[in-house]
């Protein structure tokens, strides 16, 4: 081949607005179309106005063909880089390169598919581009489609691939592990490659599919800074990789496991979503964008979201030990303090009496509940309050009924020991008849009850994921749940559901498509919960983060907190109880219930807009809920004790400059001892009494008067426009 057998056709510069953000692609007829931007708005009309390859002189030593960042960089054809896809057939083709490019716009400067054909190598890859006006976020994903007459074997298909400007300096991802998830890395970037895999066969608690990456300067309120998220709940990839350029660029996709990938003649691959964003306005502006689109995308009961009711969990209350008359007790409890849906978890099915047995047996145990649900949901109903169910529908124990009967169910190896967790296999629901069972126990009690939500939980990585086939089950697994939880909500569309993964072990924005909760962890500790919660904000909206009052001490941590903090670290969130409320105190008692009040006086503020976070140099984090041209909800939670004289003043830097806020501390209900105290400085007794008028411009700039707390306490105040 020489040179003049290389792409060589005329540019269309394809540019997509929003309402802060620009992307723009140079496109050839004969090759992957190339990235040029992707930033802060750019001017309608405004375009590179010449090709990129006219303006980069070529080094020594390089290849006589310039070849920069495409949409879809591969392999074997002058692309150094970390490519897009790898794949081959049998060996052979394992180089790919576009031939031709054809461009539908699916709506004019928003939304658009690059049809990319390798004639070569016999392949399509479709690329669809949406960039959303009001969110500022870009949703893209990639077809692989196999034109060639043999199999194709896919070894990576990358979702997106992202270009990022050569400012970007760190990049901010989330760690962790059971009962104590989003816990925030951050790392600088450099030449070295940055990436994080996981291979759980779940969104997992140690590998959070999506990042942030930060430019010099940038803080919460202010600078540029990009984030992605790959919208999957199975096991994921992402990586960057600086580019000689001295760019960089960002790619996600789903981690395929040996096999899965192989595309017979004519078939398809189709990507996971990448859901991606940039705000000049820091993290919280990142935040809101995020929040904006997964609102969007969540898809409510009755087509829009009610007020979250208060729940309450059982548990950690009674854990396996379930039976109806402790139960309705419970009930009872609850309904008196304010709680308006029981979910009944762990311990109410057939042989459910430890986590040894019974995953698979989806009917209520006869020696527990002998005439089955009705009577305590009865109970439950006519104390004004919704009743829900916990279920573990893909996982089966090998001391079950249904594993008795059809022990090739499981997913498993052949030759291969079977690996327990929790004592539990993974139940093969990319069977038709495992799925058709499970939705037949799961819709009769829907049908025979009026249950309105359903806690759906995974409790372990997979392992010896092997299909019937022998070929492995990963994505099948994913694939086949998201169609199990489509089907059941079409046939009770009035149900909710929450995902849970051992908590925090699958969030991500694809199995949002089909539920309405998340259990954002198992920790209850209300410490620990306060970072769980700041990381997972960074990605998703407060009214879809499960944040429950746990006991005292916590089950998971052993330290106490008091009620007041444990309370108010839950109130932003999707208020719930997780401990025996037949138990509290009478103080605890009011104490909780003037919390649920507070809570049910306030959620439609917290749950309504926006959130902004931050942290004072003294022990204070902080986060804003609300409309900064209106109303806004402040909670400021002391982690720390105080390491200055005098705690230094609160900036809220979101506030009108030009405006006047009436702000006024939220009285909390308080213990029987008066434990929520603020010494008799004149400020803090106007705030807490009528409140008091403040310049935005002063709060914004010179900051709020925090009172002098102590440790592990809570400070809550409105700001009203006046």
């Amino acid at each position: 081949m020489t040179t003049a057998n290389l792409p060589d056709t005329p540019a269309e510069f394809i540019v997509l607005h929003s309402r802060n953000s620009s992307l723009v692609l140079e496109a050839h007829a004969d090759e992957a179309p190339i990235w040029r931007y992707w930033g802060p708005r750019l001017p309608d009309g405004a375009s590179p106005g010449v090709p990129l390859r006219d303006t980069r002189p070529l080094p020594s030593f390089n290849l006589d063909f310039d070849q920069p960042l495409t949409l879809v960089p591969t392999f074997g054809v002058g692309w150094f880089g970390q490519s897009a896809l790898l794949a081959h057939r049998a060996g052979r083709d394992f180089a790919q390169a576009v031939t031709r490019c054809e461009v539908e716009w699916l709506a004019p400067a928003r939304a658009v598919v690059l049809h990319l054909t390798d004639a070569v190598a016999a392949l399509r890859l479709d690329v669809t581009l949406r960039l959303d006006e009001a969110s500022d976020v870009l949703v893209a994903s990639t077809r692989l489609t196999n034109l060639g007459d043999d199999a194709l074997d896919v070894q990576w298909l990358a979702a997106a691939t992202l270009p990022l400007p050569g400012q970007c300096d760190t990049v901010r991802s989330y760690a962790g592990q059971h009962v104590h998830e989003f816990l925030l890395q951050t790392d600088r970037l450099s030449r070295s490659l940055w990436r994080r895999e996981s291979r759980r066969g779940r969104t997992s608690h140690d590998c959070f599919p999506g990042a942030v990456v930060t430019t010099p300067g940038a803080t919460d309120d202010a600078g540029l800074v990009y984030g992605a998220h790959l919208a999957w709940s199975g096991n994921h990839q992402q990586t960057i990789e600086w580019l000689h350029d001295g760019q960089y660029q960002w790619q996600l996709g789903e981690w395929l496991a040996p096999g899965e990938g192989r595309l017979a003649p004519g078939a398809s691959l189709q990507t996971p979503e990448v859901v991606a964003t940039l705000s000049s306005a820091g993290l919280n502006g990142l935040a809101a964008n995020f929040h904006a689109e997964l609102r969007a995308r969540l898809d409510w009961p009755g087509g829009a979201m009610r007020p979250r009711p208060v729940h309450l969990n059982t548990w950690e209350g009674f854990y396996f030990d379930v039976h109806p008359e402790p139960v309705k007790a419970l009930a009872t409890a609850a309904a008196a303090v304010g709680v308006e849906r029981f979910v009944l978890d762990d311990g109410w099915f057939h042989g459910r009496h430890h986590d040894r047995a019974a995953l698979g047996d989806w009917w209520p145990d006869e020696t527990k509940f002998p005439v089955g649900l009705g009577d305590l949901i009865t109970h439950v109903n006519d104390l004004g309050m919704e009743f829900g169910l916990w279920v573990e529908p893909e996982m089966i124990n090998p001391d079950s009924d249904l594993y008795r009967a059809h022990p090739d169910w499981a997913l498993q190896l052949e030759g291969r020991p079977l690996i327990t967790a929790r004592n539990q296999l993974v139940l093969d629901i990319a069977r038709p008849e495992a799925a058709d069972y499970l939705f037949d126990k799961i819709d009769a009690l829907l049908s025979a009850h009026p249950i309105r939500y359903l806690k759906w939980d995974h409790n372990r990585d997979l392992t010896t994921a092997g299909l019937a086939s022998g070929l492995p089950g990963y994505r099948a697994q994913v694939h086949a749940v998201y169609a199990l939880m489509a089907r059941l909500r079409a046939a009770h569309p009035e149900v909710e559901i929450e995902s849970c993964s051992g908590g925090g072990g699958r969030i991500d924005f694809a199995v949002l498509r089909h539920t309405h909760r998340v259990w954002t962890s198992d920790c209850i500790d209300a410490l620990s919960r306060v970072d769980i919660q700041r990381g997972f904000l960074q990605f998703f909206p407060p009214e879809i983060m499960g944040a429950h009052v746990g006991t005292a001490p916590a089950h998971t941590t052993g330290r106490t907190q008091s009620m007041a903090f444990r309370c108010a670290v839950a109130l932003p969130g999707h208020l719930g109880v997780e401990l025996d409320a037949r138990h509290l105190s009478d103080a605890d008692t009011r104490e909780l219930r003037g919390w649920i009040q507070l809570y049910k006086d306030l959620r439609e503020r917290l749950h309504g807009g926006r959130v902004w976070q931050g942290e004072t140099a003294d022990g204070v984090v902080w986060q804003a809920h609300g409309d900064a041209a209106d109303e806004l909800l402040l909670l400021a939670y002391r982690v720390r004790p105080s390491t200055h004289r005098y705690t230094p003043a609160l900036r809220l830097p979101m506030l009108d400059a030009t405006a006047r806020y009436h702000v006024q501390e939220i009285a909390q209900p308080a213990g029987p001892e008066g434990v929520w105290y603020h010494t008799a400085i004149p400020h803090f007794v106007e705030l807490r009494r009528e409140g008091r008028a403040c310049d935005g411009a002063w709060l914004a700039q010179a900051g709020l008067p925090l009172p002098r707390e102590l440790a592990e306490t809570a400070y809550i105040v409105r700001l009203r426009r006046v």
